[in-house]
């Protein structure tokens, strides 16, 4: 039950972060001869953009997005990897 819980939550996010198109229907009826008769039928097709936020966050929950470094581990990560280059 959770897993599929988290599974439309995951493909929801997935669609926002993509991006969509959807469709609005609205109907108007109007009284005639005591009957309620549609007169008016407008479907509005819309484009919604993908959305950067949604595309963080999907990435972070996929574990894509490497974790953020402090200064220090950012230096001494540095210094590991000009060593790796100088003795290749």
């Amino acid at each position: 039950m959770k897993n599929s819980k988290e599974d439309k939550l995951t493909s929801a996010l997935r669609k926002k972060a993509v991006g969509y198109t959807s469709s609005e229907t609205v109907e108007e009826y109007s009284l005639v001869d005591g009957q309620m008769v549609l007169v008016k039928r407008k479907i509005t097709t819309k484009e919604n953009p993908p959305d950067v936020t949604a595309c963080k966050l999907l990435l972070e929950l996929s574990g894509e997005v490497a974790p953020t470094l402090s200064e220090e581990e950012i230096k001494a990560e540095k210094i590991r990897l000009i060593k790796l280059l100088t003795e290749s």
